[in-house]
């Protein structure tokens, strides 16, 4: 029996260099072949770079940072792009924007996370904001990638996408 394609979920935040980059690395490392994630934003950095911070915090919780960057979400509204199942923001920003249409009206929800880069501080007070959003996020994540199959379905996804947004 082969197993089903896994589900694409697009993560969408302003500038996709920190919270949305930091959803779709730990989606990636967590979903075992049943997810593939993406990233993208309104207006994603210039250099196409993610924050270094996001960064720093993703190795140091062993998860791969390799073809990380910041990137418009009008590639993901391409005919040539992957269809999306679910599309997530995790800023409120992003939340209250127009968002292009996603080719097969893939569900939505919204999570938000406090902006980590908005952290003034020390370097270890910045440091740990990226954690703290980090460990929020995967916890969320986690709750996701353990859903059963029937929670996963079309029709389903969106509502179960949204009840996590509550916990």
């Amino acid at each position: 029996m082969t197993s089903p394609p896994p589900l694409n979920v697009l993560f969408l935040c302003t500038h996709n260099a920190a919270r949305s980059i930091l959803a779709e690395a730990t989606l990636n490392h967590l979903g075992k072949g049943r997810f593939q994630a993406y990233s993208a934003g309104s207006r994603p950095r210039d250099n196409q770079q993610p924050h270094p911070l996001a960064l720093e915090v993703l190795r140091r919780a062993g998860i791969a940072t390799e073809g990380l960057r910041s990137k418009g979400w009008d590639e993901f509204g391409r005919p040539d792009a992957p269809p999306m199942d679910l599309v997530i923001t995790v800023c409120d920003n992003a939340a209250g924007e127009t968002c292009p249409y996603w080719p097969g009206q893939p569900a939505t929800a919204h999570w938000g996370y406090a902006d980590p880069s908005s952290v003034q501080g020390s370097p270890e007070q910045r440091l740990d904001a990226f954690r703290q959003t980090l460990l929020a996020i995967r916890r969320r994540l986690e709750l996701l990638v353990n859903l059963p199959a029937s929670a996963l379905d079309r029709l389903a996804l969106q509502d179960s996408a949204r009840a996590l947004a509550k916990d």
